[in-house]
């Protein structure tokens, strides 16, 4: 079907800007959290927004009204869930992953590469995208909650307090 009727056009125009500008308006309201770089509950709570969007967008069974609930429902959530982690560990944990050491004073760690489900071509790679052609140069790669892998050379290693605990 290429096309059905101008009034459901217009309206997806006119619903859909309106859905995106009260979008907008209740990201900035719940934070940058929301927008900075996700764990796995953040990617999930991006993913069911763009999905609420999509549906207020091409569904007319739901109303603007209903759609913009959805949206400020999903943002409140979001809000919630980032304010009570700050303050209580448990929720913290329950909803974050914590950081995983790979690779120890050069040597990968099997268990921790296995149980993350990360190659070692994987770390190899972010150990060149680091800057060091030799895993013995490195103090470590850990694997960050947000499914980033840092890599950090023996030579600005520090004291290792920022390190996970292995």
């Amino acid at each position: 079907m290429w096309f059905d009727s101008w009034a459901q056009l217009v309206r997806v125009i006119v619903v859909g800007a309106a859905a995106y500008a009260f979008l907008i308006v209740s990201l900035r309201l719940s934070g940058k959290r929301t927008l900075s770089q996700m764990n796995a509950f953040d990617f999930i709570v991006t993913v069911a927004l763009g999905s609420t969007l999509a549906t207020i967008l091409l569904s007319s069974d739901v109303s603007w009204t209903e759609g913009a609930a959805a949206l400020l429902l999903l943002s409140a959530l979001q809000f919630l869930v980032a304010w009570l982690s700050t303050r209580f560990p448990v929720v913290r944990r329950a909803v974050t992953s914590r950081p995983v050491t790979l690779v120890k004073d050069g040597v990968a760690r099997e268990e921790a590469t296995r149980s993350s489900r990360i190659t070692s071509s994987q770390i190899d790679q972010a150990i060149r995208s680091g800057g060091y052609g030799d895993i013995a140069l490195v103090a470590a790669v850990v694997l960050e909650p947000n499914g980033t892998l840092s890599v950090i050379g023996r030579d600005s290693a520090g004291d290792r307090s920022s390190l996970p605990p292995t």
